[in-house]
């Protein structure tokens, strides 16, 4: 398989296998797809970590390969189940954290930033959106999801000129949320993620679901569905959990209900 899901408690991994650089095509989308249908499902999984296999590629994006060989319905199918795919990752109230270590570039790029977060490595590889100088543009959600996460004008910058920005720089950007060592990868977002699950899960996806609804429905909308949210954490074991322990000065105990 090209994608697999597995976990370790209530931590969820998906991993990205196609040699040699996960350039994705229908069969691909598809298996990310299952993936992350799994990861939803399964209540133990509270973090879901979204990483590569390779030592050089996040991913280099779609196979320019199979473009050029399908058909405009082909190549559109596989659009359409890459937006369904990708759209459905910020209706789970859960955190999906990218660990990128090596290239993104292109659809490679827009899987991660369909991510909530974005934990980069430091190093030599690029990260970008290069589809202009194919004569396209970046057709999995890029113009949409890059923007809103960097600013407009920014985004139009990188995808209009197709430059590739370092880990750095994409730091500075705001793409990466965090910046490691490469050899510190994998374990400081592990860290992050186990923080993640022993907290207050049921808040943390509430606080998700807040804020995904309100860039997609506008301020008005996004506060009354805010309003919703809190009502249904102050009822919940979660939130009389939680201000009780403050109350009374002890650690808080949450079970995720």
């Amino acid at each position: 398989m090209a994608v697999s899901f597995s976990k370790d408690g209530a931590i969820g991994t998906i991993t990205l296998d196609r040699p040699p650089a996960n350039s994705y095509e229908i069969g691909f989308i598809r298996e990310l797809g299952a993936a992350v249908e799994e990861a939803a499902a399964d209540d133990a999984v509270k973090v879901v970590l979204l990483r590569s296999a390779s030592e050089k590629f996040f991913s280099a994006g779609a196979d320019v390969k199979a473009f050029n060989e399908n058909t405009v319905e082909a190549n559109m199918e596989m659009i359409r189940a890459s937006h369904a795919t990708l759209a459905s990752i910020a209706r789970i109230p859960k955190v999906f954290i990218a660990e990128i270590n090596g290239h993104a570039l292109g659809g490679g790029l827009e899987i991660p930033l369909a991510c909530d977060l974005r934990f980069g490595a430091e190093g030599e590889y690029r990260l970008g959106t290069p589809e202009v100088t194919l004569g396209v543009l970046p057709g999995n959600g890029g113009t949409q999801r890059l923007p809103r996460l960097i600013g407009w004008s920014r985004a139009l910058d990188l995808m209009v000129t197709g430059r590739a920005v370092s880990p750095q720089e994409a730091l500075e950007l705001g793409i990466l949320n965090r910046l490691f060592p490469a050899a510190e990868l994998h374990e400081r977002t592990l860290e992050y993620a186990q923080d993640l699950a022993s907290g207050a899960t049921l808040a943390v996806g509430h606080i998700k679901t807040a804020v995904h609804e309100g860039l997609v429905f506008g301020l008005e909308r996004g506060l009354e569905r805010e309003q919703q949210l809190i009502e249904e954490l102050f009822r919940s074991e979660d939130g009389r959990e939680g201000i009780a322990a403050f109350a009374e000065k002890r650690q808080a105990a949450f079970v995720g209900r």
